[in-house]
Parts: C-alpha cells; structure tokens; sequence
C-alpha cells in the first residue's frame, strides 16, 4: 500500500478519536500516518512536517483538534493538499465542542477545511472522505467504498426487518413516475 493520507492531532490526549479515522482508512485499504503536532505550541515543526507531505506522495490531510481548533487551518494555509477538520471536544471545551467546531469550519475565502462533524462519528467520516477523495482515480478504492456503502445499506434493512410489526422497507432504485 502506498501512504496517501496523512493524520495529525493537537494533542496526544486527541489520539483515542483520531485512532478511528486511520482504523477506517486501514479498513478501505489505505495506509496513513499520525502525528501529534500543535498549531499553536509546535508552529515550526508543523511547517517542516506539512512542507514533506506533497512530495513523499500524501494527497490527503487530515486534521483534529479541539478548543481553539487551530490545527486544521494551520494545515490548510501552508498547502494546496485537500485538508479534513475534525473538531474534537476539549477538557476546556465550550458547549460540548461547539467553539472547536465553529473553529474549523469558519475558514477565510481561499483557504477552504472540509470540516466533518464533532468527534468519533467525525473522525469516521474524515477517513470516509478522505478515501472519497482518493477514489476519484482509484478504481480498485471506489468498489470498496461502494461495497462499504451496499454492506450499511443491508444493515439498516435487516434491522428494519427484524422488528416485529415492521414496516415493509421501500423498493431499492427510482421511484415510479406515471406520465399522462
């Protein structure tokens, strides 16, 4: 496997939440690596490790950090890779993680973070879109996905299925149009 996607995080204490974006990776097939850098505390050693990504081939970044939320636009500002917020909760958090969020998504034109929702369902998604991203020119990426996406389909249907008293679940594909 060739390493495609790269993970950083503010603080190590971020490293249980992050763990899931490089574990869903892992699940697709793709290789990432993990660093704990501070936007804040570690600004030059940010800069040295986002100025190595292009060239050893990462096409991906993404992003977590809490509080402030810094990290993500720090990234997004030193490169043209696509770059993916994951706000995550603070000991110090304000409204459950709603200052990291608002942080990472309010980027100045130009300087665009995708940003994914808060936490470990955000961490999930990050590595999900990052594989999105990567599946654009990668054949072999975009079956597993689709195959990932059929499996939570079947999922969902077989729960639905197996109340008792449940409703029938809707007929896969387009709707029926009647044209007059």
């Amino acid at each position: 496997m060739t390493l495609r996607v790269a993970i950083v995080m503010g603080s190590s204490s971020d490293e249980p939440t992050m763990r899931i974006a490089s574990e869903t990776l892992l699940g697709l097939g793709i290789e990432s690596e993990t660093r704990v850098l501070s936007a804040h505390r570690t600004p030059h050693a940010l800069r040295e490790w986002v100025e190595t990504l292009e060239p050893r081939g990462i096409r991906v970044v993404i992003c977590g950090a809490g509080g402030a939320a810094h990290l993500a636009g720090a990234v997004a500002a030193l490169t043209i890779l696509p770059v993916i917020g994951v706000p995550l909760v603070a000991p110090n958090a304000i409204g459950g993680g709603i200052d990291a969020l608002l942080s990472t998504v309010q980027m100045p034109r130009g300087v665009p973070v995708a940003t994914v929702a808060l936490g470990e369902p955000g961490a999930a998604n990050a590595g999900i879109l990052a594989a999105q991203m990567l599946a654009i020119e990668d054949a072999e990426l975009a079956g597993r996905l689709r195959t990932m996406r059929e499996g939570m389909a079947a999922t969902v249907r077989e729960a639905v299925a197996s109340r008792p008293g449940a409703p029938r679940p809707a007929p896969e594909g387009p709707p029926k149009v009647r044209v007059r």
